[in-house]
């Protein structure tokens, strides 16, 4: 189960669907750790060669579980390091896997069984796997996990440098509660703050799914000098009510933290209905996740979008280029933080 290619058949999406049940999805996860961790005994080989200029080509993977065996963790394991690999085979430098990318989205009800999904990042086979395809591919890999801390849960990302070392952790800030996204059961606020890591192709912040629709977590970032931003999400249709459709929404919110801060922007999503079941196998909830992954440059304006299903985007950033006219623009010149003390209110009284 190394990060090889795995060569996993595509299936057409059609009305396809993926079902399954927390327990038999908890028994998939523990069988493919198990069959990880008698691959996992040598160490990642360092390196002493110096570093090579990079440029900034990001990837945005959407993936989804349509064809899928019910209950098959594997598969969604399989389907992610082929992606990475495709996208590295592009050009590729700094690669974006959607939030929770191992299994199906399990927040749709809350199941303390699924706690167990939760790892702490030193023992996480996701984490030792996408160091080794980080290195291999000498790429940068942004990592979402269920993340244990004693005893603490986090919706997380780790991210992993081209040369497979781990420069730090991002916890999710804005932590969602709603029908089919119930979050708050399962994560923890988190406590990191929003990070900018210097990686080998540029700096690169990150924040996840809700966190996307808070314009002051993506000012964050471009004040530490962000050169992109990622977004991994999960996101789709609402349980409760069938006529929502955010999907436009969702993409201009974050169009709106490109042009506001002149950096670009990229959101991988997953596709597809997924449906959890009580344990007898009946349907309990569904989700269909509507995809529409994409990248903007920094005005905001789409230049690469999914169409349904698996997609991967690929698209060059010109970093000294839009350092040079983030500068010119006076955006952060102009700035008045002295005025913007409500911003740390509540109710908006200072």
């Amino acid at each position: 189960a190394r990060a090889r290619n795995c060569n996993t058949a595509m299936v057409a999406d059609g009305d396809a669907t993926f079902s399954y049940s927390p327990s038999k999805l908890l028994q998939s996860l523990r069988t493919l750790e198990g069959k990880i961790a008698m691959e996992q005994a040598n160490p990642i080989p360092s390196t002493n060669a110096p570093d090579a200029p990079r440029k900034l080509v990001v990837s945005a993977i959407q993936l989804t579980a349509i064809g899928t065996p019910q209950n098959d963790i594997e598969g969604f394991w399989n389907r992610a390091v082929d992606a990475v690999r495709e996208s590295a085979a592009q050009g590729a430098t700094l690669i974006l896997l959607p939030e929770l990318f191992l299994g199906p989205y399990f927040c749709q009800s809350q199941e303390a069984s699924l706690m167990a999904f939760a790892k702490e990042v030193d023992e996480c086979f996701i984490v030792r796997e996408m160091q080794y395809l980080a290195k291999e591919l000498g790429v940068v890999l942004p990592v979402s996990l269920y993340e244990r801390k004693q005893n603490a849960l986090y919706n997380s990302i780790v991210m992993i440098d081209a040369d497979g070392t781990i420069l730090g952790t991002y916890r999710k800030s804005h932590i969602p509660d709603g029908t089919g996204y119930q979050e708050k059961f399962y994560f923890t606020p988190g406590d990191t703050g929003f990070r900018v890591w210097n990686t080998k192709i540029g700096k690169v912040g990150v924040a996840i799914c809700w966190d996307q629709w808070f314009p002051e977590a993506a000012r964050a970032m471009a004040l530490q000098g962000a050169d992109v931003i990622l977004y991994p999400t999960a996101i789709g249709s609402e349980p409760q009510d069938p006529t929502l459709n955010s999907r436009d929404h969702w993409q201009r919110v974050m169009q709106g933290h490109s042009a506001a801060n002149m950096v670009p922007v990229v959101a991988s999503n997953r596709y597809g209905t997924e449906i959890l079941q009580n344990e007898d196998g009946t349907e309990k909830q569904r989700i269909h996740f509507y995809g529409r992954s994409f990248i903007t440059d920094e005005t905001g304006k789409i230049v690469k979008e999914a169409k349904d299903g698996r997609d991967i985007l690929v698209y060059e950033v010109n970093t000294e280029e839009n350092r040079a006219t983030r500068l010119a623009w006076g955006l952060f010149r102009d700035r008045r933080p002295e005025l913007y003390k409500v911003l740390l209110t509540k109710d908006g009284v200072v």
